[in-house]
C-alpha cells in the first residue's frame, strides 16, 4: 500500500523515478524499491518524501480503496500518456479526500446519485434530444438557463472535480466511474462556456452509456446531448423563431451571456433545430472564421464554473466539530497555518489544493 501511495504522488507531480530520487538524495533504484514495496522508508525518509511530493505524511497511510473504471476523456488525441497518468493520480487523491470527508458526517451531506431509466435504445439524434429533455424534467430544471452548473450536477450526487488545464492544455474533461460513483472532471482555466459544454458533454457519457445503437458515434452523441441539455430546442425556437434567413452576431452574443453556451454552439443548435439551413450555418461559420471569432469570440467571456461543495463541507464539519483543524488541513492538503488563515478570512483561495 505504501509503495502505491508513493508512486501515485510521484505521478501526480509528473516526476520520474530519477527526479524524485534527486529531491531526496537517493538513487532511483532505491525509490523503485519503495514503490515496489520491497523496502519500507524510515520515518525521516517519509517526511522527506512528503515534502518532495507536496503531500502530508498522513497521505501515505490512507487505504487504497478506489479504482477508476470506464474512463471517457474529452481531450486532444495526441495528449501524452504521462499526462493522463498524472491526471488520474490527482483524481484518485481528490476522491479519497472527498469520500473520507463525507463519511465523517452523521448523515450523508450529499444525496446519492440515482440513474434515470430510459425505455428504449437510441437510434437517432432526435432521441438524444428527448433524453436531455427528460433529465431536465426529472431534475426540475424547466427550460430556463442553468446557472452554477457544477452545483446542479453535484446536488444530484455526481461528483465534480477540477484539473488545472494550464498545466494540461490538451485536456478538456472526463467522465469516470469510481467504485460505482459517477465523477466528472473539468479543466479549471477554460472560459465558462467551454467548461459548461464539457460538463454537459460528460453528463452525456453518463446517461447515454449503453443506450446508443452500434452505428452512432459516441462523442458526436455526447456533443448533441450537451447542446440540448444547455439549450433545449423549444427554448431556442422561442428565442429565435421557427425559421430564420439570417441571425445577427449580437443576438448570438446575448444568448451566450444568458445560457452560458458559445456563439458557435448556439449556431450549431439552430441548425440542429431546423431554424437555419446548413447553407446559412456554413456561411455564418465562414464569417466567424474570417473575423477570428472561431478562436476567440467577441464580447464578454462567460464566468468560469467553480466547485464549492468540498470547501463548504470542510467548514461545515469544523463548525459542528465533526473534525478538528488538523484533520481539516489534512483533507485540504494544506498546512495548519494556511487553514487557520482561511478560517480567519485572511485567505480565500483553496482552488489550488483541490
Amino acid at each position: 500500500m505504501l509503495g502505491n501511495r508513493i508512486q501515485r504522488a510521484r505521478k501526480a507531480l509528473g516526476l520520474s523515478l530519477r527526479d524524485l530520487a534527486e529531491k531526496v538524495a537517493l538513487s532511483h533504484a532505491a525509490i523503485k524499491k519503495y514503490e515496489d514495496s520491497k523496502v519500507t522508508p524510515s520515518s525521516d525518509m517519509l517526511i522527506k518524501l512528503a515534502y518532495a511530493l507536496h503531500v502530508r505524511v498522513e497521505y501515505f497511510f490512507r487505504p487504497e480503496r478506489f479504482t477508476l473504471e470506464n474512463i471517457q476523456y474529452r481531450k486532444h488525441a495526441d495528449m501524452p500518456e504521462r499526462q493522463l497518468d498524472e491526471i488520474t493520480a490527482k483524481i484518485l487523491d481528490q476522491i479519497e479526500r472527498r469520500v473520507e470527508l463525507e463519511s465523517l458526517f452523521p448523515s450523508a451531506p450529499i444525496q446519492k446519485f440515482s440513474q434515470i431509466d430510459f425505455p428504449k435504445k437510441i437510434n437517432d439524434f432526435h432521441d438524444i434530444e428527448g433524453v436531455a429533455d427528460q433529465i431536465r424534467k426529472q431534475w426540475n430544471l424547466g427550460c430556463e438557463p442553468l446557472p452554477d452548473l457544477i452545483d446542479i450536477i453535484e446536488e444530484r450526487g455526481i461528483k465534480v472535480f477540477e484539473i488545472d488545464n494550464q498545466q494540461y492544455p490538451k485536456f478538456d474533461g472526463l467522465y469516470v466511474d469510481i467504485n460505482g460513483m459517477p465523477v466528472i472532471v473539468v479543466g479549471s482555466q477554460w472560459p465558462g462556456d467551454r467548461q459548461r459544454f464539457t460538463l454537459a458533454h460528460e453528463l452525456g457519457h453518463l446517461f447515454l452509456d449503453g443506450l446508443l445503437s452500434a452505428d452512432m458515434d459516441v462523442e458526436s452523441c455526447c456533443n448533441r446531448f450537451a447542446g440540448a441539455f444547455l439549450l433545449p430546442r423549444q427554448t431556442l425556437v422561442t428565442m429565435l423563431g421557427e425559421h430564420r434567413n439570417y441571425i445577427e452576431p449580437r443576438e448570438l452574443s446575448l444568448l451566450k451571456q444568458e445560457f452560458g453556451i458559445s456563439m458557435t454552439s448556439i449556431l450549431h443548435r439552430a441548425e440542429e433545430a431546423g431554424i437555419i439551413s446548413n447553407t446559412l450555418y456554413r456561411q455564418l461559420r465562414f464569417e466567424f472564421n474570417e473575423r477570428g471569432w472561431s478562436k476567440r469570440e467577441p464580447g464578454q467571456q462567460c464566468p468560469k464554473e467553480r466547485t464549492h461543495i468540498f470547501e463548504q463541507m470542510i467548514f461545515h464539519a469544523l463548525a459542528e466539530e465533526y473534525i478538528g483543524e488538523s484533520k481539516a488541513a489534512e483533507l485540504m492538503n494544506l498546512s495548519l497555518e494556511s487553514l487557520r488563515s482561511m478560517r480567519a478570512m485572511e485567505s480565500q483561495d483553496v482552488a489550488s489544493h483541490q
